[in-house]
């Protein structure tokens, strides 16, 4: 498991309008490349997005969905990559002040080959890669709130 958490100089409705455009996930989820498709009633719970990652022609098409959704306060995704395996995504978001927010990123490898992986040879690879991915949501919510 993998917890990161950033403020954010947005409020959280800004998080969530972000995360509640699924055609922007490859904007701000580091490794997904390309959006293939969002289904229509995304975010609600059992929704998917459509995604590919890695560079043309090595793709690997995969999903995510919704598990739980509840705004401006919480999300909850199961992220698929097969064959590398699947990892629910928690992200937990506390308002700070009136035009700020801490967003927590929770990260559990939950099926495959990462999940078998012990503690620290899973989490530190997963842990860099979600500083950087909150740094790209700060900087799509950042831009909406203003």
């Amino acid at each position: 498991m993998s917890v990161n958490t950033r403020l954010i100089s947005a409020p959280p409705e800004a998080v969530f309008a972000v995360l509640s455009n699924g055609w922007l996930y490859p904007v701000w989820v580091v490794g997904a490349s390309r959006m293939r498709a969002v289904d229509d009633k995304w975010p609600a719970v059992g929704a998917r997005i459509h995604h590919s990652v890695g560079v043309w022609p090595a793709l690997i098409d995969d999903s995510t969905s919704v598990l739980e959704w509840d705004p401006p306060r919480r999300a909850v995704l199961q992220a698929r990559l097969w064959p590398v395996g699947e990892a629910t995504v928690s992200l937990d978001v506390e308002r700070s002040g009136e035009q700020a927010c801490t967003v927590t990123m929770t990260e559990t490898p939950s099926s495959g080959p990462l999940a078998w992986l012990p503690g620290p040879a899973a989490e530190v690879p997963i842990k860099v890669r979600n500083v950087e991915a909150l740094r790209r949501l700060a900087y799509l919510a950042e831009g909406r709130a203003d």
